[in-house]
């Protein structure tokens, strides 16, 4: 046996098992140190009937971020437009728990057991879920899960861009089509088939598609630019860190710190929070993550575009200074 193929084998044996490493770590480790981190709350009523209430909240410190709000009525307020993920309300009967299972139902029911673990021996917490979850995905599994699905189809998009050699418009072309047809077929099975989805039919296919847009204009972007190697980094970079820090299945906030915040600059993360605010929150709070998404969008295909005309623009050579007394000895005489 030759060198070079025992080289080979011994780097396939010791490749595949970081591989494994990478995303067992990448996947198991952010659930295994899942913790609440400043989860905003919200406590309402009476500045004297809430400040027990708040005390409560804030006896763990760094879990929950709490605030005030003067009635119910601008509690539910926040909730919807994605401010808390809910509140606890005093009342004369006592404390009154608004959730919202859409933003996350471990959050809600992390909620519950803390309100009713401040509440009296046998005292019973009565809980308003402000913005439900659809009835084809009542614990929110299915939505949690959609979102490597989708990485995957992004990842796929760039990559087939990249090893068909599509270049300039045509390869923007299949970066949009493949993204408007991926956000159709997406919010037809979510939302039409599974009834996962509760909101704007359009809007969710807009959502879907922009996600596969960014996802896959990022890594026909790094591919163009240098090579195939490019599609590597990028499924890395979305599957492996953006996938498992996106939140989707749980919050941000229950993610070790910093990479909550990490996972929401990117792709992945992005995708799910404007997801989630388009089909449970008619849109709130959906403006950064559309940013966000926007900006990964234009930088990939732009990096289509300068690494198209690198590939395609002939390198310009000098003419030779011999040239013109060979053309004058091979011109015929006058």
């Amino acid at each position: 046996m030759s060198a070079t193929p025992t080289r080979r084998m011994i780097g396939v044996m010791l490749l595949v098992p970081l591989i494994a490493a990478l995303a067992l770590s990448a996947f198991a480790w952010p659930a295994a140190r899942s913790a609440p981190h400043d989860l905003p709350v919200g406590v309402a009523g009476p500045a004297s009937a809430t400040a027990p209430l708040q005390q409560g909240l804030e006896r763990q410190p760094d879990v929950f971020e709490v605030h005030r709000y003067d009635d119910e009525a601008a509690a539910r307020a926040a909730i919807q437009e994605r401010d808390v993920y809910g509140a606890v309300v005093a009342t004369p009967e006592g404390p009154h728990l608004l959730t919202a299972s859409a933003a996350g139902p471990v959050v809600a029911q992390l909620l519950r057991e803390a309100v009713t673990a401040q509440a009296p021996a046998g005292a019973q917490v009565p809980v308003t879920d402000v913005v439900a979850t659809p009835a084809g995905d009542p614990r929110g599994t299915a939505f949690g899960a959609s979102m490597l699905p989708l990485t995957l189809g992004g990842v796929a998009t760039g990559a087939l861009v990249s090893l068909l050699a599509l270049r300039g418009v045509r390869a923007l072309g299949a970066v949009f089509g493949a993204a408007a047809l991926a956000g159709l077929t997406a919010t037809a099975l979510a939302h039409s088939w599974l009834d996962v989805l509760a909101g704007d039919w359009w809007l969710e296919a807009g959502a879907f598609g922009l996600a596969v847009l960014a996802i896959g204009a990022t890594v026909a972007g790094l591919a163009s630019l240098i090579g195939q190697a490019g599609i590597g980094l990028g499924a890395f970079l979305m599957v492996l860190i953006g996938n498992p820090f996106a939140g989707v299945s749980g919050a941000p906030e229950l993610l070790p710190e910093p990479f909550g915040v990490i996972g929401q600059l990117l792709p992945p993360g992005a995708s799910g929070s404007m997801l989630r605010s388009v089909a449970f929150f008619d849109g709130n709070a959906a403006g950064t993550p559309v940013l966000t998404l926007a900006i990964w969008a234009v930088l990939g295909l732009a990096a289509v575009l300068v690494g198209t005309r690198h590939t395609t623009t002939p390198p310009q050579t000098p003419p030779s200074p011999e040239t013109p007394a060979r053309t004058r000895e091979a011109a015929p005489a006058a």
